[in-house]
């Protein structure tokens, strides 16, 4: 969402806001900084990568701003970041302590003013501003304003071939007038702002290329009394991102990857039992659909086409996917059975390609995985006549419901003769591991005859 399309409150209507979750709603102060600081962390993790920018410099001042701050700091060394924390003036409150002791509880550096480093440039990759919010009123005080000075400093040198520290700002930037932004035009510009709850005033004046809204917790009457214009929250995420992202350089988009060596005398002799292993690998940290493959195949006329399909099983046989024989890669795979698979985790800076050649699984397999999948999905794989042109998206859905009446008593829901699965029987493996440089790990399986017998060799290809 662009410009007034977003709602942006008045110093006073914050102030309503916040005693209205903390009053009639029900909010507690603790809860809503928790909210807060990991709406923070999240915007922060989305944007700036832990392998990258790893080094989080925390300066908190003595209020809420301040306590968002201290628990942005505790998810960021849970999502892998290295933070630090300068909090100068502590609140003595039982809530604080708690913040403070958590924070030790996991060995997070507590930094004065005097321990900050001169160059904070050489020390830091990321700089988060917790300062002062919007319930703040008046010129800061000593030490906030040197380290707000620190800050201007650092936003508006030229380091020259030194990357500054990019500047996050919780709701407001601190210094800046909450309603009028940076009146006197020589505080500090944030490359991130993240606005909580909804955006003050002075954030129409932020330049910075990444602005995020956290505070998914607005209940609807809030919404409707403050009539709030506000965006969506995709998914399950804690942020969004208001307005356009910045324009990217794609030329100058590059990852310089750091992994432990693939080596040949460590990878397992068998290539399927290599897969397993990585793939194992790949559940274990979490990653979203890692069984999620890139299909290539070519049909007679020689033009590849590309999909992500998913993998449904693995053995020394091969890998299975499950598709409509009359779709595009179907119609493909029968004029020419010839394939490749890519898995790719990019987390872990690993792919694997798999080529071989592709033949149907047994109606026995197909009909019992058919059957496994929930209803809806076996109702949908009828309703479809995938890779063919529809109208609109109410064709299917119109389909889909006369199959959910002609199926209504839960009666078995045939295997369409058009739908099955496929098995690529493999002849080829790549075992790719990003590593710096460029110079990555490549280790190729192929198949080889010895002794009138099926062999793997394993070879090393270069990068």
């Amino acid at each position: 969402m662009e410009g007034e399309a977003v709602s942006y409150l008045t110093q006073r209507e914050a102030a309503e806001v916040d005693e209205i979750l903390m009053g009639p709603l029900g909010f507690s102060v603790d809860q809503l900084m928790e909210l807060a600081g990991l709406s923070v962390a999240t915007a922060i993790a989305e944007v700036y990568k832990s392998s990258e920018y790893s080094r989080v410099l925390a300066i908190c001042g003595p209020g809420n701003n301040g306590g968002d701050g201290l628990v942005a700091a505790r998810h960021l060394h849970h999502f892998g970041y290295e933070p630090f924390v300068c909090y100068p003036k502590r609140t003595p409150k039982t809530l604080y302590n708690g913040l403070v002791t958590q924070l030790e509880s996991l060995s997070i550096p507590f930094l004065s003013v005097d321990d900050l480093p001169q160059d904070l440039t050489d020390h830091f990759d990321l700089i988060v501003d917790a300062m002062f919010g919007f319930s703040f009123h008046g010129q800061p005080r000593p030490p906030f304003d040197f380290l707000i000075q620190r800050l201007s400093s650092l936003s508006h040198a030229n380091h020259g071939p030194k990357k500054s520290p990019a500047i996050i700002s919780v709701d407001i930037p601190s210094g800046w007038h909450v309603e009028e932004g940076d009146i006197a035009g020589e505080g500090f510009k944030p490359d991130m702002l993240v606005s909580l709850t909804a955006p003050k005033l002075c954030a129409k004046k932020f330049v910075g290329p990444h602005h995020f809204l956290g505070g998914r917790f607005v209940p609807p009457s809030i919404i409707n009394n403050f009539k709030l214009q506000l965006p969506k929250y995709p998914g399950t995420s804690m942020c969004v991102r208001i307005g356009k992202p910045p324009t990217v350089d794609i030329a100058s988009l590059r990852e310089n990857y750091i992994s432990p060596e693939l080596d040949e005398n460590q990878v397992l002799s068998d290539p399927v039992a290599q897969f397993y292993k990585w793939f194992d690998e790949a559940v274990a940290a979490g990653l979203r659909e890692p069984n999620a493959m890139v299909l290539s195949t070519c049909g007679h006329e020689g033009k590849p086409s590309s999909r992500v399909v998913l993998l449904k099983g693995v053995d020394k046989e091969g890998f299975v996917w499950y598709t409509n024989y009359e779709s595009q890669k179907g119609r493909e795979l029968s004029e020419n059975p010839h394939a490749s698979l890519l898995f790719y985790w990019n987390p872990l800076n690993r792919q694997v390609r798999v080529e071989g050649i592709v033949e149907r699984v047994s109606r026995e397999e197909s009909e019992k995985y058919f059957h496994s999948r929930p209803r809806g999905s076996q109702l949908g794989a009828i309703a479809s006549k995938q890779s063919t042109v529809v109208v609109g998206r109410h064709v299917l859905h119109e389909a889909y419901k006369e199959l959910e009446k002609t199926y209504a008593d839960g009666k078995l829901i045939p295997l369409p003769e058009y739908w099955g699965g496929y098995r690529l029987k493999p002849t080829r493996f790549e075992f790719w591991q990003g590593q710096p440089s460029r110079l990555h790990d490549r280790l190729q399986y192929s198949l080889k005859v010895v002794n009138g017998n099926k062999e793997w060799h394993i070879e090393r290809l270069s990068p």
